[in-house]
């Protein structure tokens, strides 16, 4: 698994958009026929789910983006429209809590 990212450790102008360093990982991929992971301005679970379906790479990398937001796996999810169940710990957290309305009925810990 070769982690493919520029590394930003050179003094050059890099254009940055979404996804700007995913032609390393697939260049690689196809060329040296060898397991990649895609990093460079990740950002939603649409995106991340277009490199791994269509064969760009194998893993996404993320850094920044969870920094932003520590719940991305759960917000890429609802994104791709599927449901991911809550982790036990964090339902009574929830529970009550204006995050409450963004959780999926199947998520929450009802009152008794």
């Amino acid at each position: 698994m070769i982690d493919c990212s520029s590394g930003s450790v050179i003094r050059t102008p890099i254009p940055v958009y979404p996804g700007y360093q995913v032609s390393l990982a697939e260049e690689i991929k196809h060329k040296a026929e060898i397991a990649t992971g895609a990093v460079g301005l990740i950002t939603n679970g649409i995106q991340a789910e277009e490199i791994i379906q269509n064969g760009r790479a194998d893993l996404i990398f993320l850094a920044r983006e969870l920094l932003r937001d520590p719940y991305w796996p759960r917000t890429a999810a609802r994104q791709l429209d599927l449901e991911v169940p809550s982790p036990v710990q964090y339902r009574r957290a929830w529970d009550g809590h204006p995050m409450k309305s963004f959780l999926k009925k199947s998520d929450r810990v009802e009152k008794e």
